[in-house]
């Protein structure tokens, strides 16, 4: 415990809460400001075009002289992701263990971030002290080794921040969790738990990933063809599970996909993925091999593998296509904004030949706690409040009646919004002002410069397309010199919509000629004449509102 006395503790989610991915959560002790994991999101259907999301984070901006530190629990991107453009405007120590840092280094590096950054490793039985805190660690059981959990240690007990996690029983050895430690923290006291809530809806245990290597080595065995097996690029028990039953059947590994090949590479360096050199080949080595000998193993952009197998499903993909006789490994759960395209994607293998393993024809294994893990973490920590995060709203809910079964007073557990400021005192927990939060879009090399207007003018021209409207006028004899000119976009087929077009033509003339005849006009209010003229005529007759961008042009007499 911290021995000097704090005066003020408070809680604050950027990110991670009411969703999934974008995680970021604030820690704020007298003032000093402790952020755990700085994660991205991948864009939801309705962001046409945008990249990645990551947390606003105008309040960390305004208050930089307060941010003492940076701590990662893990290093997948939902956690690492949005380190670069946090680094960007904050310039503090970004501690993490050593694979976490290996892989964020390489995120950032992708990312083009230019600058010194400041990592500091930890393992968990490091201890850093601060001026107002001290700040411990202890493994945590998920998909990527070296993950761990962070408490911050103040005068009243500890606030604990969980990152992801689960408790598997025959968890291999990278990948085993601190239990003992975890419940010597809850016998020294922890003031408020914040814990995964992903599969807080899924009664039970989550299935260990025993059952899952042995489902694999049965499937690799049995597969006479080529084995094509996808999975996420940082979901290293995973890729163990594949190297292993490819070894098993003696066939060879050719991975195919940049961030595959990058965290394959640096677990293999840093010993957290066994695997054996003669074990891995190149694609172009696939056409002296037997289709029996033979894995492709794939991961598509941000490691996401589902498009690129889509790709090879069209024979569009630059190296590998599916061909008859393939066996497909499907063993990742879409997130609910792509189970359509997932759902796409596997029906367009079996059109292409392959027989695909998705689904309910495998065992589909969470790398987050179910119910009953996240009551063993409670009672294992036994915090006197409670903060459920890293999930949709219902998963938070779920989550909160899982606390309450485990015998925190409702008064003491808090559902946060992203940006609400929750307040920690000895007597109680409560709500009480709000900061900025909320979503960053990344579009290309733009930061920030995509916001809801553009959104908005994107999903418009994607649903009813564009009219572009041009116009040439003599200003001096108030008389139109050319046009105008309708050119249709993603609207109507202009050839079997003649007269549509020239009933449009008409009409924006007639609106032209109209506004030019008045003693003053200006170019905005002609502009937006014509819009609405014209959008009305067009709703009319085909009930669409295609968006309508005049362009007016002036010639000298």
């Amino acid at each position: 415990m911290n021995t000097r006395k704090n005066e003020s503790i408070r809680v604050i989610a950027l990110g991670g809460v009411g969703e999934t991915g974008k995680n970021m959560y604030l820690t704020e002790v007298d003032g000093d400001i402790f952020i755990v994991d700085a994660g991205l999101m991948l864009p939801e259907d309705e962001m046409l075009g945008i990249d990645i999301v990551i947390p606003d984070i105008s309040y960390l901006a305004e208050n930089k002289d307060r941010v003492k530190a940076i701590f990662l629990t893990h290093g997948h991107e939902d956690h690492i992701g949005a380190l670069s453009y946090v680094l960007k405007q904050i310039q503090v120590p970004v501690y993490g263990t050593k694979l976490t840092l290996a892989l964020a280094r390489e995120k950032m590096k992708e990312q083009e971030h230019s600058g010194k950054v400041d990592f500091r490793e930890i393992h968990s039985g490091s201890r850093l002290k601060f001026d107002a805190v001290a700040v411990t660690f202890f493994k945590t059981n998920h998909s990527i080794p070296d993950s761990v959990g962070v408490c911050i240690h103040t005068s009243e007990g500890a606030i604990v921040h969980t990152g992801d996690f689960k408790f598997d029983q025959a968890a291999a050895k990278h990948y085993q969790p601190e239990v003992g430690k975890m419940a010597n923290i809850g016998d020294k006291g922890v003031l408020c738990l914040l814990s995964d809530s992903t599969e807080a809806e899924k009664p039970g245990y989550t299935i260990s990933e025993a059952v899952v290597a042995r489902e694999y080595y049965d499937l690799f065995y049995k597969a006479k063809g080529r084995l094509i097996a996808s999975c996420f690029a940082t979901d290293l028990s995973r890729l163990q599970h594949i190297f292993n039953s490819a070894r098993d059947s003696r066939r060879k590994v050719a991975m195919v996909g940049k961030s595959l090949k990058r965290t394959v590479e640096i677990s293999r360096t840093l010993g957290y993925l066994e695997v054996d050199e003669e074990l891995i080949c190149s694609v172009t080595e696939l056409k002296h091999l037997p289709d029996d000998e033979i894995v492709v193993l794939i991961a598509g952009n941000q490691g996401e593998p589902i498009e690129a197998l889509q790709k090879m499903a069209r024979q569009t993909h630059p190296q590998v296509n599916i061909q008859k006789g393939d066996t497909v490994l499907i063993p990742v759960s879409p997130l609910s904004s792509s189970e359509v395209f997932l759902n796409k994607t596997i029906d367009m293998l079996f059109r292409a030949g392959a027989d695909v393993y998705s689904g309910k024809r495998i065992v589909d294994v969470s790398s987050h706690g179910s119910r009953e893990e996240l009551k063993f973490m409670i009672n294992l920590m036994k915090p006197k409040y409670f903060i459920p995060v890293h999930g949709e709203y219902k998963m938070l809910k779920a989550h909160s009646r899982i606390a309450k079964e485990c015998g925190i007073p409702d008064s003491h557990i808090i559902i946060p919004d992203r940006g609400s400021v929750i307040e920690i005192t000895p007597e109680k927990i409560r709500s009480t002002e709000r900061v900025t939060a909320g979503n960053v879009l990344i579009d290309g090399i733009g930061v920030g410069d995509v916001g809801n207007i553009v959104l908005r003018d994107r999903k418009l021209l994607s649903q009813d397309g564009v009219l572009i409207v041009v116009v040439t006028l003599n200003k001096a004899e108030r008389k139109i010199a050319a046009g105008p000119e309708i050119i249709s976009r993603g609207f109507v087929y202009v050839r079997e919509s003649e007269k549509l077009m020239r009933d449009s033509e008409i009409l924006v003339k007639e609106i032209v000629e109209k506004v030019i005849s008045r003693d003053s006009f200006d170019w905005a209010g002609l502009k937006q004449d014509m819009r609405d003229g014209l959008s009305r005529h067009l709703y009319d007759k085909t009930k669409r509102r295609p968006m309508i961008m005049p362009i007016l042009m002036e010639v000298k007499a």
